[in-house]
C-alpha cells in the first residue's frame, strides 16, 4: 500500500484556487490538507471558514484539517456542519485535550493530535488510543517552505514503537518540508500520510511531484 498524500493548499496559487483544486481532484493525492492559523499561537493567519467551506464545494477527496489556532473546541460544530472529515488539534494548545478529542469523534469527525518539533512523542502516551492520527511537525508550524528538520525521521520511530507498544490503530503523518527524497525515508521510518504543499505547487509539473511522492514504498 502506497503512502497517503495530503495535498496542502497553503501553497496553492488563492488567484486560481478553484484550477488548483481541480488538479489535485485529477491527481493521485489522495486528500486536501487544510492549515487553518490564527496569528496567535502561530506567527501566522491562513484563511477562514469560508474558504473552507469553498474548497469542500469543489473537493473530491477527504478534507484534512489542521488547527493552528487556540482554542479549537469552539470550531468543531462549523468544520462538522462543512463536512470535513479529519480535525487536527496542537497537543500545546488544548488545556483538556481528551475533552476535545471526544468533542471531534461526537461530531462524526476522525481526529488527530498535532505537536510541534520540540514536543517529544512521550506526552502523546495517555492520548494516543484515543486518537486517528498523530501530525508529527517537520518544521516549526506557520509557515510553508520551509526545510525539513532531519531529527523528525527518529521521531517517527519512537512514535511508531509506541503506537505498536499501546496496540492502537493509529495513523502517523508527517508535515513540513516534505519532497520525494525524503518522503522515502519517512515511510521507512513509519509514515502513513505525508504532507507536501511547496513541492508539489511549486514545481513545474505538480502532478508529476505527486507521483514521484506516491510511488514511494
Amino acid at each position: 500500500m502506497s503512502v497517503i498524500l495530503s495535498t496542502s493548499i497553503l501553497s496553492a496559487d488563492f488567484t486560481n484556487l478553484a484550477r488548483d483544486i481541480q488538479m489535485i481532484n485529477e491527481s493521485e493525492a489522495d486528500w486536501f490538507h487544510l492549515d487553518i492559523m490564527d496569528g496567535v499561537f502561530v506567527p501566522n493567519i491562513s484563511y477562514g471558514f469560508p474558504v473552507v467551506r469553498a474548497i469542500a464545494s469543489l473537493a473530491k477527496k477527504p478534507l484534512d484539517v489542521h488547527l493552528m489556532i487556540v482554542n479549537p473546541d469552539i470550531y468543531i460544530p462549523v468544520l462538522a456542519e462543512i463536512g470535513v472529515d479529519y480535525i487536527s488539534v496542537h497537543y500545546e494548545t488544548c488545556t483538556h485535550l481528551h475533552r476535545t478529542i471526544q468533542s471531534i469523534h461526537c461530531a462524526g469527525i476522525k481526529a488527530g493530535v498535532a505537536i510541534n518539533p520540540h514536543t517529544p512523542v512521550s506526552v502523546l502516551e495517555e492520548i494516543i488510543g484515543d486518537c486517528d492520527l498523530i501530525v508529527l511537525m517537520s518544521v516549526n508550524p506557520g509557515f510553508g517552505g520551509q526545510s525539513f528538520i532531519e531529527n523528525s525521521v527518529d521521531k517517527v520511530k519512537r512514535l511508531k514503537k509506541l503506537i505498536s507498544v499501546k496496540e492502537t490503530k493509529c495513523l502517523i503523518e508527517v508535515d513540513g518540508g516534505i519532497n520525494a527524497e525524503n518522503a522515502k525515508i519517512l515511510v521507512s521510518a513509519g509514515a502513513d500520510i505525508l504532507v507536501s504543499g511547496s513541492s508539489v505547487f511549486g514545481s513545474n509539473n505538480p502532478r508529476e511531484s505527486i507521483k514521484a511522492i506516491k510511488k514511494v514504498r
